[in-house]
């Protein structure tokens, strides 16, 4: 079994992005003290953002199913 990490996301969790051309990739660091990084190459940005997008829309469609059966 591979290991797995997760960093959760919450609303107020310091998110900042930063280019770095000279690798054409994007930087995105979570936290402050002990950040987490992803880097994320240029090729892989409309993948990424199209899986956020994906579960976006899952997670309102989840909660507008739920909201219609109550």
């Amino acid at each position: 079994m591979r290991d797995m990490v997760h960093v959760n996301v919450t609303d107020d969790l310091p998110i900042r992005a930063k280019a770095l051309p000279f690798a054409d990739r994007v930087e995105i660091r979570f936290g402050k003290a002990f950040p987490v990084v992803l880097i994320v190459d240029r090729d892989a940005l409309a993948t990424l953002a199209e899986a956020i997008e994906t579960g976006r829309a899952q997670l309102e469609a989840a909660n507008a199913h739920s909201q219609d059966a109550t």
